[in-house]
């Protein structure tokens, strides 16, 4: 039965409102019933669905990913290989984020530390941020 606002859909899920409704636009969700007076009206697998989506998004699937994991789900007895795929390019995606954020890390922990917090005119930070890379 489809009696849950889009409101109360959004305090249950977490989900913004208008994430829902770019969701809808997007067929990650279905498309929700209308009342006579045009309120949108959904249904638990509408819920269950909006946990699925923000919790890949919460792991930083993306978008694309979600719509075939989606699409994946509707079909319980194949393999789940495709799924273990995306889930492994994914990971792969993560492990290089993550390379870079440690040369991030160590570029700015050196310019911190070179930086001797006299004046501006001599900061290393800002002379560092200005050389071509």
């Amino acid at each position: 039965m489809a009696d849950i606002t889009i409101g109360r859909l959004a305090k249950l899920t977490g989900v913004k409102i208008p994430t829902i409704r770019f969701y809808e636009q997007s067929n990650l969700i279905s498309s929700s019933c209308r009342t006579e007076g045009g309120q949108r009206r959904y249904d638990e697998n509408v819920v269950r669905r909006l946990h699925f989506i923000r919790h890949a998004r919460d792991l930083g699937f993306s978008m694309e990913d979600i719509r075939q994991l989606l699409a994946l789900s509707q079909r319980p007895t194949i393999s789940c290989q495709e799924v273990e795929e995306i889930a492994r390019h994914h990971l792969q995606q993560v492990d290089v984020k993550i390379a870079q954020f440690k040369l991030i890390r160590s570029g700015l922990k050196h310019m911190i530390e070179a930086c001797s917090g006299d004046s501006v005119a001599q900061c290393y930070i800002l002379e560092s941020l200005f050389e071509p890379k």
